[in-house]
C-alpha cells in the first residue's frame, strides 16, 4: 500500500529477517481439506519460499514502478529473524502444498490495492491516522 501511494516503505531493522508469504486462495484450500479431512493435529499452512523482507521489499517496489524509498527503523525486540513454515504434514496428511506462485500472488495483490486506492483515494494502513476505505 505504501508502494502504490508513492509514501515511503517501512522496514524495521535491517530487513535480513525472513519471511514467507503465500495467496489466500492457497490458505484457503488448506483449511478446507483440514476441515474436511480426518486429520486433526496442528499442521503447517504457509508457503516454505523465504525471502528477506529487505529483498520483498524491493521486489514490490520494482513490481509498483513505485516513486517511494525505502527506510528503515529500529527493529523491535520481539521480531524474529526466520519465519519459513515446515509442510511435510499438509503435504502427507492432507495432500496440501501452495499453488499460487508468490509474484502471481503479489500481481493480484497489487492489482487489488489500486482498484481500492483508485476508488477511495487513500488508506492509511496503520498507526494514529489509521483509516480503510468503506466497504
Amino acid at each position: 500500500i505504501q508502494a502504490l501511494q508513492n509514501k515511503n516503505i517501512t522496514i524495521y531493522g535491517e530487513g535480513e529477517q525472513t519471511r514467507s508469504f503465500q495467496y489466500v486462495s492457497d490458505l484457503v484450500e488448506g483449511l478446507y481439506r483440514l476441515m474436511n479431512g480426518d486429520y486433526d493435529l496442528p499442521v503447517n499452512l504457509g508457503n516454505p519460499q523465504e525471502y528477506t523482507v529487505k529483498s520483498f521489499a524491493q521486489y514490490i517496489h520494482n513490481m509498483t514502478k513505485s516513486k517511494s524509498q525505502i527506510v528503515y527503523l529500529p527493529k523491535s525486540q520481539d521480531d524474529p529473524s526466520q519465519r519459513r513454515p515446515e509442510i511435510v504434514t499438509a503435504k502427507e496428511k492432507i495432500g496440501w502444498e501452495p499453488v499460487v506462485k508468490v509474484d502471481q500472488g503479489l500481481k493480484k495483490t497489487i492489482e487489488f490495492f489500486q482498484r481500492v486506492l483508485n476508488d477511495a483515494g487513500e488508506i492509511i494502513p496503520t498507526g494514529p491516522g489509521a483509516a480503510k476505505p468503506e466497504a
